[in-house]
């Protein structure tokens, strides 16, 4: 791969991870614990929870321009 900022070839590729959402709601425990007991807590884990999302990108050694795959 080419650098498209200096034209050089010392290139690599890197990966790097983004992550969102929440591991536990709050709201959705209180809730459960007020409807179900001290059991009712696990509701909190229930819902989307974290996404994660993988992107590739090519780094150049020589001037630190970074681009995706």
């Amino acid at each position: 791969m080419i650098c498209p900022k200096c034209g050089s070839e010392n290139c690599y590729v890197i990966n790097e991870v983004h992550e969102s959402g929440q591991d536990y709601s709050a709201g959705k425990g209180c809730l459960g614990y007020l409807l179900f007991g001290w059991v009712g807590l696990l509701c909190g884990l229930c819902g989307e929870g974290r996404t994660t999302k993988n992107v590739n990108y090519w780094v150049c050694n020589n001037c630190g321009k970074k681009w995706k795959v």
